[in-house]
């Protein structure tokens, strides 16, 4: 009995018709070739914010919900100047020194103001029931420092309070609550645009590191081919044309290998 062996660009081009001197029939070989993932280009999210941090809900407005919403006007003077205190202790870089000295100069100027101001919004908690309001006013100055010393923001917010200081020097106290409402908006808004940024990235870019699905292996199905004395069993080789006439297929290069009938 002959062994044969015979190359794959042989068999592909030339075709090989196998004679058999039996009835029976080999079941169908399938082989698959399964495509790698196609890696999608991820657009980077904001700088400063990383894949799925937490942000406020946009409200029904299209705004979003901070601490300086829905102000008294008591509380507006009084958040203003929390946002500049928390400026002169954390803006730092060639100008702190002059931040820090316009910051000082407000609390000197505008000091009737602040202290109307404050002694108001004390007097708004304690109206609102309950001996805890001190606790509650406590708390509420915690989460606005909280808010205005967020990092994501301190170059916007940083430049944002240095431009208002430098303004501040010219206002005098009887417009300074106006100059505070005209103001607190811009100092809330170097953390409101981030937000509104990152949602935009959000609905629109897909999170670093995401791949797409790999597409559909390519499935190559061979038809059963009669017994022979000698016969060719294709083992695991897909029979899709290769441009060099190598076999293709899932696994290292093999060799089409001739084996006996089974009986």
């Amino acid at each position: 009995m002959r062994w044969i062996r015979i190359s794959a660009s042989a068999l592909l081009l030339a075709g090989v018709a196998v004679m058999s001197g039996c009835a029976s029939h080999r079941l169908p070989s399938v082989a698959t070739v399964t495509p790698p993932p196609v890696a999608i280009a991820a657009t980077a999210p904001p700088a400063g914010s990383y894949p799925g941090m937490p942000i406020p809900a946009r409200l029904a407005d299209g705004s979003y919900a901070t601490p300086n919403r829905a102000l008294s006007a008591a509380a507006t003077v009084w958040h203003f100047r929390a946002g500049l205190n928390v400026a002169a202790l954390a803006c730092r870089g060639p100008g702190d020194a002059l931040v820090a000295a316009r910051y000082n100069a407000i609390l000197t100027r505008q000091s009737s103001v602040l202290r109307d101001s404050e002694a108001r919004l004390a007097d708004e908690y304690r109206s609102g029931g309950g001996t805890a309001w001190r606790a509650r006013y406590d708390h509420a100055m915690t989460v606005l420092y909280n808010f205005f010393s967020q990092g994501f923001a301190h170059d916007t917010f940083c430049a944002s309070a240095t431009q208002i200081l430098a303004e501040s020097e010219t206002i005098a106290p009887a417009a300074f609550p106006a100059f505070a409402a005209a103001r607190l908006p811009v100092l809330d808004g170097a953390f409101t645009d981030f937000y509104a940024r990152y949602d935009r990235w959000r609905a629109g870019a897909a999170p670093a590191a995401i791949t797409a699905p790999a597409p559909p292996p390519i499935v190559a199905q061979r038809r059963a081919a009669p017994r022979a004395t000698p016969w060719i069993q294709l083992d695991q080789v897909a029979l899709l044309p290769d441009p060099e006439g190598r076999e293709v297929h899932g696994g290292a290069p093999r060799t089409l290998a001739a084996t006996r009938p089974r009986r």
